[in-house]
């Protein structure tokens, strides 16, 4: 009876069906039993009815036919059922996908499974669903979540990520924290992300929604980037991509103007709000849409122009914004602890020309990480009570865009924008008449 119970909390296995695919089976099993015994009857003739020579003859054939199965290769094995896991708890739900704590009940060890969202009626699986996989399978990183299999369910919409558990997202833990990470632990945390986002664009993946909910955190002090629902594969060059993307607190200006194409730059400026968060322990463009989130960008670092920003004033949405003119940038004035270096780093992170932006590569190696604090070594952590195994409630955090990424219809390129209003997401959008 528990083993029924377990089952059906992993949504819904059928009765009817399961009934019919074991009456299918037994019905094969019958007729293979049948079948053998009649190609057992004759041989046994055959046998009798044959000469020594014969028989000899015919040992040799089958011992050079007969050769052991190759082992089959490690990527191509089946996949588990999800039932060879057991369910401990729901930790989170995003736009792509509901994350599960839960136990391997062959090894014992505690994992997190994501099951994809997915339908298959509306033109197969997703193609989010597929980079997403992609992603995870092919980048190996020691400060990127690490997937372990895939693992099916009774239907195809049933498909589910198997990842290590981490005890903490960031996001959650800083808003727990009574005052902000000290200079040297923020050190540590930004050159892991910065690794792991140089790792990505090494591979040609853009992750496209980085954020404090999407780093987990373990009781090592080790960063895990996490959630790739919206990472894909890119060219060069890089070609029109979809605009809407990216959580809009952590989301470039140039994707706010309606740039039809956009670089990898756009994961930097995320890491500029995730540095920035990390200094004050608060998001430092909290906008509630996307005008809101322009305005606030404005405001902290100065009106764009075309000589900061060459092509500025030709992007999609910038003439039909008339914000007001502020000539300076008050970075200063609201990161006061910290150093030149540090100032100059996130300057950096946040600069509005795309093409100037600092990458991961060169961010890795800027003084800001060589002055005195050193980094912390990643041991010397504090630990905290884990919320994903349910002992605190997860805090609130925006949702990237859900939109019908590289699925037919979203060609049009007002769609999704702050002049769209055709396109809903769980995040904070605004609507035009």
């Amino acid at each position: 009876m528990s083993d029924l119970i377990k089952k059906s909390r992993w949504a819904a296995d059928e009765e009817e069906e399961e009934r019919k695919q074991e009456l299918r089976k037994q019905h094969e099993d019958k007729h293979a039993k049948k079948k053998q015994k009649s190609a057992a009857t004759t041989a046994a003739t055959t046998t009798s009815s044959s000469s020594p020579a014969t028989e000899r003859a015919l040992r040799q054939v089958i011992m050079r036919t007969e050769k052991p199965a190759p082992k089959p290769y490690p990527y191509l094995r089946a996949c588990r059922h999800v039932d060879c896991f057991e369910r401990l708890n729901h930790i989170e739900e995003g736009s792509y996908g509901i994350v599960f704590r839960a136990r391997d009940k062959e090894t014992d060890e505690v994992v997190a499974l994501k099951k994809l969202k997915l339908q298959p009626e509306n033109g197969g699986f997703p193609v989010t669903s597929l980079r997403e996989i992609h992603a995870l399978m092919i980048i190996k990183h020691p400060n990127i979540v690490n997937v372990r299999e895939i693992v099916m369910g009774n239907h195809m919409d049933q498909v589910f990520i198997v990842m290590d558990f981490i005890d903490h997202d960031l996001k959650g833990l800083m808003q727990d924290m009574r005052s902000p990470f000290l200079q040297s632990e923020i050190k540590t945390l930004m050159l892991q992300l910065l690794s792991a986002v140089a790792l990505m664009h090494d591979n040609w993946i853009i992750h496209r929604d980085l954020k404090t909910s999407n780093l987990l955190l373990n009781n090592r002090g080790e960063i895990k980037v996490a959630d790739f629902g919206l990472a894909r594969k890119y060219g060069s060059p890089m070609g029109n991509m979809t605009q809407l993307v990216v959580t809009l607190w952590y989301r470039a200006p140039e994707l706010l103007l309606g740039a039809k194409e956009y670089t990898t730059a756009i994961d930097m400026w995320s890491v500029g709000c995730i540095f920035a968060e990390l200094l004050n322990n608060e998001a430092v463009l909290p906008g509630r849409s996307e005008i809101d989130q322009l305005d606030r960008i404005f405001k902290l670092l100065g009106s764009p122009t075309e000589e900061i920003w060459p092509g500025y004033s030709q992007l999609p949405h910038a003439k039909n914004i008339a914000p007001v003119y502020q000539p300076y940038s008050s970075l200063r004035s609201k990161f006061t602890t910290l150093t030149q270096a540090g100032l100059d780093l996130l300057s950096k992170l946040l600069t509005y020309d795309p093409a100037k932006r600092i990458t991961a590569e060169e961010a890795l190696s800027h003084p800001y990480f060589s002055e005195s604090p050193a980094p912390q070594d990643p041991s010397l952590f504090p630990t905290w009570p884990s919320k994903g195994s349910g002992h605190k409630k997860r805090a609130f955090s925006p949702s990237a865009p859900a939109a019908a990424h590289g699925e037919p219809g979203q060609d049009d390129d007002l769609a999704g924008t702050i002049f769209g209003g055709q396109t809903e997401s769980t995040g904070f959008r605004l609507k035009l008449a």
